[in-house]
């Protein structure tokens, strides 16, 4: 048995990547422009070498939002109904909460959501998957979800659209996504809530140390000799070392500087400008360090800097590695990034569909398909810190928490 997948908005290859590990599955197409920002020009993201050296296959480097579907459909060597599965994750950086012009302004890559219906009408996928933002689905701009649904309605889908926090589901990072899913009529629409029913994650299972607390020690700028993905940026500015020096090890943050005047000197102009205005809100977590016994933060695109979250290894004196990322996020030891751009590399990590998550939706849609609710085993990809052992009942979980 094996069903076709294709992607749109592939990426690196994070949400492609859980269907390829699935032995049911066989990605038949990708297309993504590797457009960064807006202002970027075609190609700069460089995600598509990538993709193709994890899962196989060449992606289209096409401007989704404006090439017709039908030659998406015909280069693929598709037939209309032929394809299975359709992924469709497009940016989210328009939707997402952090980004203080969402607040105020329409992003206009948001409109990309509504562009997936003209691909779901010309290929016709027995099941579409969308993961994104939260704010897709809950917030201001949720218009463009309502939108999709309907429109999908009125082509013959069933949809569900909600919002998970996926250390729910193993993920050892507390990383709050929408999941739409449409299923064609006659299907049954089953959700992650339907996948999760009964059973539960242990917390020892979802902690940074499980993650990544084996991984050999390097120094900022290093990479271990064994992995060369293993490896963060160098501190140009000595200023940044010592204040990282000087920040607790495991979930200290540069608030903790405060506490002394010789490490108060050590204070940004930015960070005083916080403390003088008294208004600390998630500021703290900038230049923190991650917790050993806690699920990471939210790993987002630009989280190759300890000045954009809490980036910061638990006890090391420097940004986590690439891998150590990876790790966080879902990826297995086996994948391969292309480390020559290092931002890039970080981009790629923080922008993808966490492969284990991917892989659970694989065991989703295959139950859809078949009717075989997936076992314990199939929620897990292998070579990433979840484990058939850590998955509970939910009555014995709650026995022994």
């Amino acid at each position: 048995m094996s069903f076709t997948v294709a992607d749109i908005f592939s990426g690196a290859g994070g949400m492609s990547l859980g269907f390829h590990a699935h032995r049911d599955f066989r990605v038949v197409g990708a297309a993504d422009a590797q457009i960064g920002k807006p202002s970027s020009r075609l190609g700069s993201l460089r995600c598509n070498d990538t993709y193709q050296a994890n899962i196989g296959v060449n992606p289209l480097e096409v401007d989704l939002a404006k090439v017709s579907p039908a030659a998406i459909r015909e280069v693929w060597g598709l037939k209309r109904g032929q394809l299975d599965v359709l992924l469709a994750c497009p940016p989210c950086s328009g939707f997402s909460r952090i980004t203080a012009a969402n607040h105020l302004r329409d992003d206009p890559r948001n409109s990309l959501v509504g562009r997936i219906a003209a691909y779901v009408e010309e290929l016709r996928p027995k099941v579409m998957l969308l993961e994104n933002a939260r704010e897709l689905v809950k917030g201001k701009q949720r218009h463009h979800f309502v939108g999709l649904a309907d429109e999908l309605t009125r082509i013959g889908y069933v949809v569900s659209g909600d919002t998970h926090m996926f250390s729910r589901f193993g993920l050892p990072q507390l990383r709050e996504r929408s999941l739409v899913i449409a299923v064609d009529a006659g299907l049954p629409l089953l959700t992650m809530d339907d996948l999760w029913a009964g059973r539960e994650v242990r917390k020892a299972a979802v902690t940074v140390r499980r993650a990544i607390g084996r991984l050999p020690a390097v120094g900022a700028g290093e990479a271990h000799p064994e992995d060369e993905i293993h490896v963060s940026p160098t501190f140009k500015q000595g200023r940044t070392m010592e204040r990282m020096r000087a920040i607790p090890a495991d979930g200290g943050s540069w608030a903790d500087l405060l506490k002394s005047p010789d490490t108060e000197q050590l204070l940004n102009p930015a960070q005083l400008k916080i403390v003088e205005a008294g208004r600390w809100g998630s500021h703290p977590d900038v230049y923190g360090r991650m917790w050993w016994d806690e699920p990471a933060r939210t790993i987002k695109r630009e989280c190759s800097h300890v000045g954009n979250g809490r980036y910061a290894h638990p006890d090391q004196d420097r940004l986590c590695t690439v891998r150590e990322m990876a790790l966080l996020q879902g990826f297995p030891r086996s994948f391969r990034f292309d480390v020559s751009i290092l931002g890039n590399a970080y981009r790629h990590v923080g922008d993808a569909v966490p492969p284990l998550i991917a892989h659970q939706l694989a065991a989703l849609v295959k139950w859809i398909l078949t009717g075989q609710r997936p076992a314990a085993r199939d929620l897990c990809l292998r070579g990433t810190s979840l484990r058939p052992g850590d998955i509970r009942p939910v009555e014995v979980a709650e026995l022994v928490a």
